[in-house]
């Protein structure tokens, strides 16, 4: 009885202790089981090109290959605060299950389309890559 007990308060132990494993670790994983959300926003010359960005150009994006989800927005009307950055035009997040899932992305013939078709329309553009 005693070694049962002792048995379970220790497995309780090491599965506690297990939990408390940062996240951060997990960078060890394969690149191949990697999960990368690839956060785009872009600036436009012209703020009356963005209902046009939204529809037509944005959304071929979301069509490439490798993408496994896609979003597209505008800055939500929160309130303004030293932190929040409402500066851009339009956003898109694109997700990939892997990061070679993504680097195909960069030369998948549909998102070499839109840089060449829409890239006028930005001033500026910035990304942000996210590892999951």
């Amino acid at each position: 009885m005693k070694s049962s007990r002792r048995k379970f308060i220790q497995t309780i132990t090491l599965a506690s202790a297990a939990s408390l494993v940062p996240i951060h670790l997990t960078h060890s994983k394969p690149m191949a089981t990697q999960k990368i959300i690839h956060q785009v926003y872009f600036w436009l010359h012209k703020e009356s090109d963005v209902a046009e960005f939204l529809k037509d150009a944005v959304p071929m994006l979301g069509r490439c290959k490798d993408v496994t989800q896609f979003y597209q927005g505008v800055p939500a009307p929160t309130e303004k605060r030293e932190v929040v950055d409402h500066s851009f035009h339009v956003s898109c997040s694109l997700f990939f299950d892997s990061l070679e899932g993504q680097a195909a992305y960069q030369k998948d013939p549909l998102h070499l389309e839109f840089i060449a078709k829409y890239s006028s329309f930005w001033k500026s553009v910035k990304v942000y890559d996210i590892m999951l």
